[in-house]
């Protein structure tokens, strides 16, 4: 099924699903389609907020995943590079959890959320950082799409 049918069939609950999905080990893009949606009549807001939830619950799985077995999953997953988890694990030890403010970024999100699952950091401040990390950049998204859009009259 493709995110074009996800959206137009289920909405939000398929924005979720596909938000979900790109913050898991899955390399999929969520932002096209959160930039589309306002444009076909979703609230702009709403939006951004089913992206953000889908996201995090995303990020829970890979947390998960990590709290569980990261040798395994490095095994397996070839997208989980050695190199980048140790990048997380040493910007965890310097910065500590607001480190997970950049789980919303491309290609480091998911070693950050796996690395702060293998070192079994508390699950309520894994979602606190986790959740702020993965909605600022729908936020910052969205706000400057809806910026150019009406600069072009649109």
């Amino acid at each position: 099924m493709s995110p074009e049918t996800l959206i137009t069939q289920f909405g939000y609950l398929g924005l979720f699903i596909i938000s979900m999905v790109a913050a898991s080990i899955i390399p999929l893009s969520s932002e096209v389609v959160v930039l589309a949606m306002p444009a076909m009549g979703f609230n702009v807001w709403m939006v951004g907020l089913v992206a953000t939830a889908g996201n995090f619950a995303g990020a829970l799985t890979v947390f998960y995943m990590g709290k569980k077995g990261t040798e395994y999953l490095l095994e397996r997953y070839p997208r989980l590079e050695g190199e980048r988890l140790e990048r997380a694990e040493t910007w965890f030890k310097r910065w500590g959890p607001p480190v997970l403010l950049l789980a919303g970024l491309p290609v480091i999100g998911d070693p950050i959320c796996l690395v702060a699952g293998s070192l079994h950091m508390n699950i309520w401040t894994f979602s606190i950082w986790t959740f702020f990390g993965k909605g600022w950049r729908y936020v910052l998204l969205l706000g400057l799409w809806q910026t150019i859009l009406s600069f072009f009259g649109f």
